[in-house]
């Protein structure tokens, strides 16, 4: 950067660091279910905002601690511009990829209305699960007969 001091990279704790990416990716995955894909939520055009402070809160709460990463691309990131060391890659890396398995797992356990079975609201405006064909299908051939 012209003018600009020098980036020193964070050094962050292993431990902190650690249960601080997990706990705030952990947060942040379960905030993206619940107010982008979950049926519950269809036709809300405010879930950026919950994802957006999500993310506010966790960096003001722990960016000193860890980063305030709470996503592997971002780890990459930081890394790549020199705000963190590669050394420390690994604790973003065990840290969010855990935090999103436990994320994913607590949303399925706790959702009532996204059952097997049931069609799926895709995120990103993807619609509905496709429905099945081959079953009319058959339908219609018994039906025929």
């Amino acid at each position: 950067m012209k003018g600009g001091s020098a980036v020193i990279p964070l050094q962050p704790t292993t431990l902190p660091a650690l249960v601080a990416e997990f706990l705030f990716t952990v947060a942040l995955v379960y905030v993206v279910l619940n107010t982008a894909t979950a049926k519950g939520a269809s036709g809300n055009s405010f879930y950026g905002l919950a994802i957006g402070f999500t993310v506010l809160v966790g960096a003001f709460s722990v960016g000193n601690i860890s980063g305030g990463a709470f996503n592997p691309a971002v780890a990459v990131g930081i890394s790549c511009i020199g705000l963190s060391p590669w050394q420390n890659i690994w604790i973003y890396l065990v840290a969010d990829s855990l935090g999103g398995a436990v994320a994913a797992g607590a949303f399925k356990a706790v959702s009532t209305t996204d059952m097997p079975g049931q069609a799926h609201r895709w995120p990103f405006g993807r619609g509905t699960q496709a429905p099945d064909y081959g079953a009319k299908l058959n339908d219609a051939r018994k039906s025929a007969s």
